[in-house]
This record gives C-alpha cells, sequence and structure tokens, in this order.
C-alpha cells in the first residue's frame, strides 16, 4: 500500500514575487507594442501594394500609425 503523507512533502523556495511582477509587466508591454507594430506594419504593407502611393507614404504611414499608437496605448 501507498505510505500515507502527513503535511506538505515539498515547500519549494521562497518566491520573489515583486520579480514576478516585473516580469509579468515586462511581458504585457512586448505584447502590446508588438501588436501595435504588426498592425501598422500590415497597414503600411497594405498602403504600398493596393494604391499608387510608393514606398515612402507607406514608411511614413508606418511611422505615424506605430508612433500614434505607441501613444495612444500608454
Amino acid at each position: 500500500m501507498a505510505e500515507q503523507m502527513n503535511g506538505p512533502v515539498e515547500t519549494g523556495a521562497a518566491m520573489d514575487y515583486s520579480e514576478h511582477d516585473k516580469t509579468y509587466s515586462m511581458f504585457l508591454a512586448g505584447a502590446k507594442y508588438g501588436t501595435i507594430t504588426i498592425v501598422a506594419l500590415m497597414i503600411a504593407m497594405a498602403v504600398y501594394f493596393f494604391s499608387g502611393a510608393g514606398a515612402i507614404v507607406s514608411f511614413l504611414t508606418f511611422l505615424v500609425l506605430s508612433i500614434g499608437g505607441s501613444i495612444l496605448a500608454r
């Protein structure tokens, strides 16, 4: 038969919750700004491919959308 344990078998190491919070905050910020960058890139690519605007206008569209989205996301 199996042995019966009384109490916790393993307590583990002490957790550094402040470091966990910092890591989670950095992950959320990376996900948020990464999403903004990818969406701005996709819109800028659509401007380049589907309009006669050209590469410079597409790049400027990317910059404006990236900066504007980052400012709005704060």
